[in-house]
């Protein structure tokens, strides 16, 4: 059966697995969803006996369908080689009776290289099926990992070019310096004087301008996204929950149709809906815990069905989650109405003019699986100092965030399912944050310095990643108002 792509926001035509890769976002502005999740159709005891790339290939081929197996085979093998420092590619390691998936072994050292290692490959195989000539320009914003995956993956790729802005005092140092020196001669990295919602919001406008677009056209490029809000982006995320279901199948820690619970730091949405869509596939997932930080938008959502950003922008120490608008929350939103694009759209409308939107009681009906939790920025550093002090095990902050909100969900529940938590960054990302946590002696250091020290008190090995930063120039060093990044962008491209 084809699995075919609509709008979240109308009931207009459908499109296949590469033309909504490729387009990125629909016309309408809604995000592309398939027309109905796939079921797996290999048992998950047959998967948990395969590796990382068979497991990738058995999930996608049942969203990917206008894909052949060659095709997509050849962007699987691409994506998940020797790029990522281990060949399992998703490590599951337990500690305290909690398992950690570690979506972090790979070039830039954050659960984004799971789907921005493949990104690339699936889109320039799209522009060839849909014979493409235009170069594809990837425009995106990031609140701190996506950028540098999205620029490693993309760099000197063939027929594409890419562009990302982030907020210039939103993002780690280390973060900020990966972007910064990413070599290849068609990337571009802007810093704007916003947050990340600005810069996610004029992405969004540059997107929607049918004048850019016609422009564009006439030089010979068009846009696509790297954003999750690129299916492309979401459907390789689904890999790693059926993986880790099946890890724990393959290693008896779990009966056959025994439900798991997931905990996941969120801000985007895009991570925790993958897990939605693995539990739709056929997964056996219990409860989808829902982690927020102080931009607990999320959090107050799904305790009062109510999402409303009008609330002050909090910066953390977990920036990938400093979100308030949640762009992948939508595809939720989409089922639970039923799949009515109108009410979707008049949802997303609402949410633009008033800053704020209120579901049914049906529709919050619907959302039993999920719960929210939230930790603030005391109780992420104490997470840091406990799980490191009670099992030797160094937390990034956003996986802290995760941490504390389960062991908060264990004191108040009795739920005694097994339970998975999305480690989404390495700890050396964030090495200030997480060396002040454990010992307040770190305060003030060299960011180097501090790297030295956690790679000394974890046990670890400095990533790759992280030293081939030390000693790199600076490549890029624009920044500019949230309302000039278009006139940038024309710059960039020679309209």
């Amino acid at each position: 059966m084809e699995v075919m792509y609509q709008s979240t926001r109308s009931n207009g035509a459908k499109v296949t697995a590469s033309q909504a890769i490729l387009k990125g976002l629909a016309e309408d502005g809604g995000l592309f969803v398939p027309t109905c999740i796939p079921k797996l159709d290999t048992s998950l005891e047959d998967i948990a006996a395969m590796d990382y790339k068979e497991t990738a290939y058995r999930v996608m081929k049942q969203f990917l369908t206008d894909f052949t197996e060659e095709e997509l085979r050849d962007c699987i093998n691409r994506a998940y080689d020797e790029k990522f420092d281990t060949k399992e590619i998703a490590p599951l390691v337990e500690k305290n009776g909690v398992y950690y998936l570690e979506l972090f072994h790979g070039a830039t050292i954050a659960f984004k290289d799971m789907a921005l290692s493949i990104l690339p490959h699936l889109m320039t195989t799209s522009a060839k099926k849909n014979k493409i000539t235009n170069q594809i320009v990837i425009l995106t914003a990031t609140s701190g990992d996506t950028g540098k995956a999205a620029l490693a993956g993309f760099a000197d790729v063939e027929g594409t070019s890419i562009i990302v802005f982030y907020p210039k005092n939103g993002v780690s140092a280390i973060q900020e310096r990966q972007m910064v020196t990413q070599k290849g001669k068609n990337t571009s990295v802007i810093g704007i004087t916003g947050n990340f919602d600005d810069a996610q919001s004029g992405v969004k406008a540059m997107f929607h301008n049918k004048e850019l677009a016609k422009a564009m056209d006439s030089k010979g490029c068009q846009f696509s996204s790297a954003n999750s809000i690129n299916i492309g982006r979401l459907v390789p995320q689904v890999v790693y929950y059926v993986y880790s279901y099946t890890r724990l199948l393959g290693q008896g820690a779990v009966a056959p149709g025994e439900p798991v619970n997931f905990v996941v730091p969120t801000g985007n949405f895009g991570n925790i809906l993958a897990a939605f869509y693995a539990k739709n596939m056929g997964v056996p997932i219990g409860k989808l815990i829902c982690a927020s930080n102080e931009n607990k938008v999320l959090y107050d959502f799904f305790n009062t069905g109510v999402y409303d950003k009008n609330r002050r922008f909090i910066l953390t120490s977990s920036p990938s989650m400093d979100i308030l608008v949640s762009s992948n929350l939508e595809r939720l939103i989409y089922k639970i109405t039923g799949e009515d694009a109108k009410k979707t759209s008049d949802m997303m409308a609402a949410l633009a003019s008033t800053g704020q939107y209120s579901l049914t009681e049906d529709m919050r009906a619907q959302m039993e699986d999920f719960i929210g939790g939230w930790a603030g920025e005391e109780k992420t550093a104490a997470e840091i100092k406990r799980v490191y002090e009670t099992a030797g095990y160094v937390l990034d902050p956003h996986t802290a965030v995760a941490s504390a909100v389960y062991h908060d969900y264990q004191l108040k529940s009795d739920d005694a399912a097994k339970t998975v938590i999305a480690s989404t960054a390495s700890p050396y990302k964030f090495a200030a944050s997480v060396m002040t946590a454990i010992d307040k002696k770190y305060e003030g250091m060299d960011d180097f310095a501090l790297i030295d020290a956690l790679s000394k008190t974890s046990g670890t090995k400095i990533p790759d990643a992280v030293e081939e930063i030390r000693s790199a120039p600076v490549l890029h060093d624009t920044v500019c108002e949230t309302a000039d990044m278009q006139k940038v962008v024309e710059q960039i491209l020679g309209l």
